[in-house]
């Protein structure tokens, strides 16, 4: 018997051991685990990536994104559209001055109608003027036809170059010719309107 109790208090201590040898392995184990899905969790930091939790933006659009194409496409709708305004108003101050410039010459006088045109022919050119980057300002004028029916040929020729100028200008140039023949001729129409009140 006493070689059986003191058989089992040799194994009682090397039991202990190998229990504590297991669980500190065990512990190791799992220190190992938990720290290599830290690692994998952490991605790593290259000098070209923003700091992690930063906000920044991509400083250049990205380009082909559905969402810039149709913004651009919109602006150059927009812009094109104005464009085409810009041009419609030149031809139509042309096709005014035509007419007026027919209406003169067969009565030598305007009526309240052709007045009206004249008016409607100044605010066209204006906003020819405006739109092609020129300011309100008032006109001076050097060279005024001396009579009026001078007055109204030459406000007839120039509505016609200042069409033809509009149309050769590309759409976004400030054009100090369109911005100087309008302002001539918006001077000669206002002589012209004084004149016939």
């Amino acid at each position: 018997m006493e070689i059986l109790v003191s058989s089992l208090n040799g194994q009682i201590p090397f039991r202990r051991c190998l229990r504590a040898l297991i669980c500190v392995l065990a512990l190791c184990g799992f220190s190992a685990a938990a720290a290599s899905a830290q690692t994998a969790a952490v991605p790593s930091i290259t000098p070209q990536d923003p700091p992690p939790g930063s906000q920044s933006k991509p400083e250049k659009p990205e380009f082909g994104s559905h969402e810039n194409e149709m913004r651009a496409r919109l602006i150059l709708k927009e812009e094109k559209k104005r464009f085409d305004e810009h041009l419609e108003r030149a031809r139509e101050g042309a096709q005014l001055a035509a007419q007026l410039s027919e209406a003169y010459k067969a009565k030598q006088a305007f009526d309240s109608e052709d007045g009206k045109k004249l008016e409607r022919l100044e605010k066209l050119t204006k906003r020819i003027r405006n739109e092609a980057g020129g300011s309100e300002t008032n006109p001076d004028v050097k060279n005024i036809p001396p009579d009026m029916d001078a007055a109204v040929k030459r406000i007839a020729e120039m509505a016609e170059d200042l069409r033809k100028l509009v149309e050769k200008t590309p759409r976004h140039v400030i054009s100090a010719a369109v911005i100087d023949h309008a302002n001539t001729l918006i001077g000669i129409i206002q002589y012209v309107r004084n004149s016939t009140h």
